[in-house]
């Protein structure tokens, strides 16, 4: 009821949650936490890694996906 009356839903936290487990996955297990959080804030936390001009050509994509050639 709550869902309903706040429109409120559980769906971006479970999409996150989803996102780490993968990480978890790929990654075949970490020798610590924090190494496990450091991968964390690298794959999601939203850093731009490319050399400047590459990010034009190439749109942003996914956790394991190729990047998509935007150019037309």
């Amino acid at each position: 009821m709550n869902a309903v009356v706040l429109e409120v839903s559980n769906g971006p936290a479970g999409g996150l949650s989803s996102r780490i487990k993968m990480i978890k996955v790929r990654s075949r297990g970490f020798r610590n936490k924090e190494r496990f959080a450091n991968a964390i804030y690298l794959h999601l936390g939203g850093l731009n890694l490319y050399p400047e001009g590459v990010v034009g050509r190439y749109r942003l994509s996914r956790l394991g996906e190729e990047p998509e050639d935007f150019t037309g």
